[in-house]
C-alpha cells in the first residue's frame, strides 16, 4: 500500500476533482460513512452504553469528524461534538457539516476553556471515548496552550482515542511534535497512510492504523515511491526450493566477521544464514580469534580464518567467487585492516554482498562512493540510524526528521539497496522506491538482532537462482534481489513476533529469533497463500 506525504495527498485530491469530478463534499461524506463503520467494528457494543465525544477543529478534518458523528447517530449511537474555534475561522465544508450534524441530532457545543470539557466529561457514566478531529496532516506547530491543555486531559482520561487521519499535534511529513500530541489507540487514515505515521514521534502515537476507502480512483492511489512492505513484495519461499536438489543448488554463503570479544556476532549471523536454507555456510574470522570462534559454533557451519598478514590475502581473494553470497561486518572490528578487507571483497567479488555493522563503520560515503557505483553485482547495506549518520556525515537529529529523504539520496549516490534499521525499518531500493516495515517490537532491542538479519539476507541471497545467472537480464536480477531482500526483512520481523510470544519481550534474545524461523516461514507461506487464493 502506498504511503504519501502532504503534498502528494493534496495532489491526489486535486486530480480527483479536476480529472474525475470527485469533489471535496463527496470525500467528506465517504469519510463519514466508512469512518463510522470502522469505529463500530472496533468498539462494537461498547458504543451502545457510551456517548462518543468528538473534538472538532476549524478545517476539513473537523468536517470529517462531524460527518462521522452524523453517520453514527443514524445507527443510534449518541454523539456529542465540541467545537474549539469561532465560526469566522471555520472552513466552508465545516460550516455545512455543522448544520447537517445538528439536523441529525448530534449534540454540538462550543468550548473556550478546558474546564468546560472537564465539567462535561466527569458527569458522563461509563467509558470516555474520544474521536480526535482537531487537526489534520497540515497542522502548524506549536499549538495554543489551551489546546495543549485539552490534549493533555484527553490523553490522561480517555478510555479509547480514535484520530481521524493523524493524531492532532503530529506533523504530517516528519512525525514530529512540539510539546504534546494526541496519543491515539487507533488512527483512521483517509484513503492512504501518511508519512508521519512512521517517523519520529508519530510512530509512537498513531496506534493501530486502519485505512478508510473514501472513493478516490484506484489509479491515483497506486502511484508514488513509498509503500508499506507486504507479502506482495516478496517471493514465495517454496518457489526457491526443489525437493530433488542437492546442497550446491541452494548456494554457499560466506560470512566474515568476529574480532576480540565479538565472535558471538559472527556465530549468530552464520547460523542465521544456515537456518534460512542456504546449502552451505562458511564463517571466517580473524586468525587470532579462530580458536575462540570454533568453540562457540555449531558443527553444521564450515570455518576459515583471515590472516593478519595482508601479504597472505591474494589466494583468499581469488577464492571469493566460489561463493554465492558474502556477508561481511558482524563483529569485524573498526581497524585499517578491516577496512582493507571490506574493500577487497567489494572490488573482487561479483555476487551479492551484504555490508553490516563494522563493514559500514570502516567506510564513508565521501571516500568510498565510487567503490559502490563501480560494482556490477547487487549490494545491500544494513545500517542503524547511528551508523547511517556516521557513514553519510548527516546529523542524527536531521536523519530522524527526514529519514526517507536521506535514504533515497544515499541510494541514488551509491546505487545500492540500503536497509535503515529501527522500530520502523526503511528499505531503500535502487529503483527509487522505499518500503516501510512497521513492526515495532521492544524485544528486538537487544544485542545480536542485527547480526541475525545480516545472516538471513546472506542465506536467502545465496539461494536466489536469478542472482547466479550472470548472463541474465540485469533488470531481472535486481527485481529478484529486491524481492529476496523484502522477504528477509519480513522473516526477521515475523521471527521477532513469535520469539516475543514464546519468551516474552524481556527474555527473548537474538538466538531466540533463529529458533523461531520455522514459525516465521510457516506464517509467511500462509500469508502468501491467502494473497494468491483468498481466505
Amino acid at each position: 500500500m502506498r504511503i504519501v506525504d502532504t503534498k502528494e495527498m493534496k495532489q491526489i485530491e486535486n486530480n480527483a476533482e479536476s480529472e474525475f469530478h470527485f469533489h471535496e463534499d463527496l470525500v467528506v461524506e465517504n469519510v463519514g460513512r466508512s469512518g463510522a463503520r470502522a469505529i463500530y467494528d472496533t468498539l462494537g457494543e461498547d458504543l451502545l452504553n457510551s456517548e462518543i465525544i468528538f473534538l472538532i477543529g476549524k478545517g476539513n478534518n473537523g468536517a470529517d469528524g462531524l460527518a462521522v458523528a452524523r453517520h453514527l447517530s443514524t445507527q443510534g449511537i449518541r454523539s456529542r461534538a465540541f467545537l474549539f474555534f469561532p465560526t469566522e475561522d471555520w472552513s466552508e465544508e465545516l460550516t455545512k457539516q455543522v448544520d447537517m450534524a445538528k439536523s441529525f441530532g448530534v449534540s454540538i457545543n462550543s468550548i473556550e476553556e478546558v474546564d468546560q470539557l472537564i465539567e462535561f466529561c466527569v458527569q458522563l457514566p461509563g467509558n470516555l471515548i474520544f474521536v480526535d478531529a482537531l487537526f489534520g496532516t497540515g497542522v502548524r506547530l506549536p499549538l495554543s496552550n489551551f489546546l495543549y491543555e485539552v490534549i493533555d486531559y484527553v490523553n490522561n482520561h480517555a478510555s479509547y482515542i480514535i484520530s481521524l487521519d493523524i493524531p492532532s499535534g503530529v506533523e504530517g511529513d516528519t512525525g514530529f511534535i512540539q510539546g504534546k500530541a494526541i496519543n491515539a489507540d487507533q488512527t483512521l487514515a483517509i484513503a492512504l497512510p501518511k508519512l508521519g505515521y512512521y517517523i519520529a514521534d508519530g510512530a509512537k502515537l498513531v496506534g493501530n492504523v486502519k485505512v478508510l476507502d473514501v472513493g478516490f480512483p484506484r489509479q491515483l492511489l497506486n502511484q508514488g515511491d513509498k509503500f508499506l512492505l507486504s507479502v506482495e513484495d516478496v517471493v514465495n519461499p517454496a518457489s526457491r526450493r526443489d525437493k530433488f536438489a542437492d546442497k550446491k543448488v541452494f548456494g554457499h554463503s560466506l560470512v566474515i566477521g568476529g574480532s576480540h570479544g565479538l565472535t558471538g556476532a559472527l556465530v549468530l549471523a552464520s547460523q542465521a544464514a544456515l537456518k534460512v536454507g542456504a546449502g552451505l555456510v562458511t564463517a571466517a574470522t580473524w586468525e587470532p580469534q579462530y580458536k575462540e570462534f570454533i568453540e562457540r559454533l555449531i558443527p553444521d557451519v564450515m570455518t576459515g580464518y583471515v590472516p593478519l598478514d595482508i601479504n597472505m590475502w591474494p589466494r583468499l581473494i581469488r577464492d571469493l567467487n566460489k561463493y554465492s553470497s558474502i556477508v561481511i561486518g558482524p563483529g569485524l572490528a573498526r581497524s585499517t585492516r578491516a577496512r582493507r578487507l571490506v574493500l577487497e571483497v567489494l572490488n573482487n567479488f561479483d555476487g551479492p554482498v551484504v555490508l553490516d555493522a563494522d563493514a559500514i563503520n570502516v567506510l564513508s560515503l565521501k571516500e568510498d562512493a565510487k567503490v559502490f557505483s563501480m560494482r556490477n553485482a547487487p549490494t545491500v547495506l544494513t545500517p542503524h540510524f547511528g551508523e547511517f549518520s556516521n557513514f553519510c556525515d548527516v546529523p542524527y537529529e536531521e536523519l530522524e526528521r527526514k529519514p526517507v529523504h536521506y535514504l533515497q539520496k544515499l541510494v541514488d549516490q551509491i546505487n545500492c539497496t540500503v536497509i535503515l534499521k529501527g522500530p520502523c525499518t526503511y528499505l531503500g531500493f535502487t529503483s527509487g522506491s522505499v518500503c516501510f516495515n512497521y513492526n515495532p517490537n521492544d524485544g528486538m532491542a537487544t544485542g545480536g538482532v542485527g547480526d541475525v538479519l545480516a545472516g538471513i539476507l546472506g542465506g536467502l541471497l545465496s539461494q536466489d537462482p536469478d542472482l547466479k545467472r550472470k548472463n541474465g537480464s540485469l533488470t531481472n536480477r535486481y527485481e529478484s534481489f529486491n524481492q529476496t531482500i523484502s522477504m528477509a526483512v519480513l522473516i526477521h520481523s515475523l521471527a521477532g513476533h513469535f520469539a516475543a510470544e514464546k519468551m516474552g519481550v524481556r527474555s527473548m534474545t537474538a538466538m531466540t529469533l533463529i529458533e523461531t524461523f520455522p514459525e516465521a516461514f510457516k506464517e509467511l507461506d500462509k500469508q502468501i497463500e491467502r494473497m494468491i487464493y483468498g481466505e
